[in-house]
């Protein structure tokens, strides 16, 4: 029996915040609070408070893509909303399911630092976020210090001319 509910829902793929603040948990808070119903495929657990990050562990791809799996053949997604992916082979797997699927209203968040400096993605994954997702993905919603990694530069002193830069 396929999943039933009178309420659009959307799936959230990204970290989990022990804490609540951030990642899924915030995700899952926000659909709800706009009458959606959330879907969650966690991609790391972390363990942290709101003085930082003490830990990052990355779930084994196959349990990434299990959950995608499983979620997909299910429920009926009407927006997708990406967050912390932590490495190359998440990013390419979650792009694959995305592109396959032809998945509607995507919402990519390029997380990869915290507000306290602990690396969320794999330098080498840098590439294969703007190369695999930016197409597939309605609106990219990086911070400024996430626009000047993404540009390649040292800080952005402009950002409407950074959010053009990112178009092309």
């Amino acid at each position: 029996m396929q999943h039933t509910t009178r309420y659009p829902c959307a799936l959230t793929i990204a970290g989990s915040d022990s804490s609540g603040g951030a990642g899924l948990q915030a995700d899952i808070k926000t659909f709800a609070a706009h009458g959606v119903y959330g879907a969650s495929v966690v991609t790391a657990v972390t363990a942290q408070n709101s003085l930082g990050i003490r830990a990052v562990h990355i779930l084994p791809l196959p349990m990434v893509t299990a959950q995608m799996a499983a979620v997909l053949e299910d429920i009926p997604v009407a927006a997708v909303k990406i967050g912390m992916l932590a490495s190359v082979d998440i990013v390419t797997t979650v792009a694959e399911q995305l592109r396959t699927r032809f998945m509607p209203n995507i919402v990519l968040a390029t997380v990869m630092l915290s507000t306290s400096g602990h690396r969320l993605l794999d330098v080498n994954a840098i590439h294969a976020l703007k190369t695999q997702l930016f197409s597939l993905a309605t609106v990219i919603t990086p911070n400024l210090p996430e626009a000047a990694v993404l540009l390649g530069c040292e800080a952005i002193d402009d950002p409407i001319a950074a959010a053009h830069a990112l178009l092309t």
